[in-house]
C-alpha cells in the first residue's frame, strides 16, 4: 500500500546516515557476541531523526559473497536504527538456516541493508498476470496464502533472473508447490534501497 505521503518508495538515506546505519548494524553483531543480546541504539544519544523514523529493514550477511544470514521485518513498526539492531542480530544468530556467527566469521562478514518501501498489493488473476506484471530487478515480491508466507528481496533477481523462476522458488520458498495457486493467494511488491559497504563510501 502507499504511504501516508502518498509515495511508494524506500527512503534513500545520505551517505553520512548509511554509514552510521552500517555501524549500527555491526555494533549490534559485536554487541551479541559479547552479550548475547541485540543492541538498543536509541537508548544512546546522538542518533539523527532521519534513522529515527519508523522504516522496515532487512538485514543480509555474507562471506565472500555467499548468503550468511538474512532476516528482517516486512512493516515499518519501530525506529529504522532499532528495526536494523534487532534484524542485523537475528540475522547473525537467530537465522535457522545457519549456526549462530562466530568470532572469526564477524572480522569477514559483508553487511547489506536494504530499506523497504510501502508494499503494493498486486491486483492479478492468474500467474500469467503476476509474471506480466514484475519488474525483473526492481521489484521484491511478497507471498501470502494463509498460513503460507514467504518473500524475496530484488536481490533475488540477480540470482532467478527469469519472473516465472522468480516465482516458482517465492513458492517453495513458502513450502509450496511450484505450480501452485489458489484463490485466496496474494501478492505485493515493493522496493529498496539497499545501503552497503561499498554504496556508503
Amino acid at each position: 500500500m502507499i504511504g501516508p505521503d502518498g509515495d511508494s518508495s524506500p527512503p534513500v538515506l545520505p551517505p553520512d546516515d548509511a554509514r552510521a546505519l552500517l555501524e549500527i548494524a555491526r555494533s549490534s553483531i559485536r554487541h551479541g557476541l559479547n552479550t548475547g543480546e541485540p543492541l538498543k541504539p536509541l537508548q544512546e544519544m546522538g542518533i539523527p531523526d532521519s534513522l529515527a523514523r519508523p522504516v522496515a529493514s532487512f538485514v543480509t550477511l555474507n562471506i565472500d559473497g555467499a548468503l550468511r544470514g538474512c532476516i528482517g521485518s516486512l512493516e515499518a513498526c519501530r525506529p529504522l536504527v532499532d528495526d536494523v539492531a534487532h534484524n542485523a542480530f537475528a540475522a547473525a544468530f537467530r537465522d535457522p538456516r545457519f549456526p549462530p556467527l562466530s568470532e572469526d566469521e564477524f572480522k569477514v562478514i559483508e553487511l547489506h541493508i536494504s530499506l523497504l518501501g510501502p508494499a503494493t498489493p498486486m491486483e492479478v488473476t492468474d500467474e500469467r498476470d503476476l509474471v506480466t506484471a514484475l519488474r525483473p530487478g526492481m521489484d521484491g515480491l511478497i507471498l501470502e496464502d494463509p498460513p503460507y508466507r514467504s518473500v524475496f528481496l530484488p536481490q533475488v533477481w540477480d540470482s532467478l533472473p527469469e519472473p516465472t523462476d522468480f516465482v516458482a522458488h517465492l513458492k517453495l520458498k513458502a513450502g509450496l508447490s511450484s505450480d501452485h495457486w489458489s484463490p485466496n493467494i496474494k501478492f505485493s511488491c515493493f522496493t529498496v534501497d539497499e545501503v552497503s559497504d561499498d554504496t556508503s563510501s
